[in-house]
């Protein structure tokens, strides 16, 4: 096995690694013009083992110690013997990694197509899909993609203003749900508006139609709808939906949004099973 060994800071790679680390626009932008994305862990690097996209391996010494991560390495690269691994000093990995005590390994991803398409050049989206609509927080939109993988639900669309689907906190609180997953993002609403055909349900609190009562409509393709944690989901994408709601004790004004993804998710593979 071949190591290129990175001792310094202003090391060309390195440098990107932290680019590709970097929240908000700033990581966004170095994502999307790599093409790449960083995962971060063990069990992110596990799940894509064997796969040709996740293209370097970045570790450390003490790394390469542990019996999992060792094993990682080395079956990856018998089946993708051309990834690049990089060891890194030990002040290096410091100063990449906030998983403390954790096994000191992480990739470089290259991103899917559905993700560096343009939005003009998808025509349309059929079939089941679901749109997070400026949802902002990364451990949020994590979990419905983790939801959206186990329930069978394959597309995921997300507007301008939603938490960035590649970024670590996303892909950390995703927990492989990614490689699962066609995911489109950076969309404004008109776009998704032209370009997804099922017929929208926006999950809201004061929807006219109760979920446990339209078992008909979800055993068609549906476009879910769950809206930003502070405004629900937006007006002009609200004007084309029908509006859900999940019954709930009217003590409490609200579910998180991850949760009410969840309960409509399962509910729409409870009817289509039955």
């Amino acid at each position: 096995m071949k190591i290129d060994f990175i001792s310094s800071k202003d090391n060309a790679l390195f440098k990107e690694v932290r680019l590709l680390q970097a929240t908000g626009a700033k990581g966004q932008k170095a994502r999307l013009a790599s093409g790449l994305a960083l995962l971060e862990g063990i069990h992110l690097v596990q799940t894509w083992v064997g796969k040709p996209a996740l293209k370097s391996l970045i570790t450390s010494e003490l790394g390469l110690q542990n019996p999992e991560i060792a094993q990682a390495v080395y079956e990856h690269l018998e089946v993708c013997p051309d990834t690049r691994v990089y060891q890194l000093d030990k002040g290096l990995w410091d100063l990449l990694s906030d998983l403390v005590n954790a096994p000191q390994i992480a990739g470089l991803l290259e991103l899917p197509q559905s993700t560096l398409k343009s939005q003009g050049s998808i025509a349309t989206i059929s079939g089941d899909v679901i749109i997070l609509d400026r949802i902002q927080d990364a451990g949020n939109v994590g979990a419905i993609l983790r939801t959206a993988a186990a329930a069978g639900f394959r597309q995921v669309i997300a507007t301008s203003g939603c938490a960035h689907l590649w970024s670590s906190k996303v892909l950390r609180a995703g927990m492989g749900a990614h490689r699962l997953l066609d995911l489109y993002e950076g969309w404004s609403n008109q776009q998704v508006l032209s370009a997804v055909t099922a017929p929208l349900l926006a999950a809201t609190a004061d929807g006219q139609l109760g979920l446990f009562d339209m078992a008909k409509s979800l055993t068609q393709a549906v476009a879910w709808v769950f809206g930003s944690e502070g405004q629900g989901v937006s007006e002009d994408l609200m004007v084309q939906a029908q509006g859900v709601s999940i019954p709930i004790d009217p003590r409490v004004e609200s579910l998180n949004v991850s949760t009410a993804a969840a309960i409509c998710l399962f509910e729409t593979v409870r009817v289509r099973r039955a």
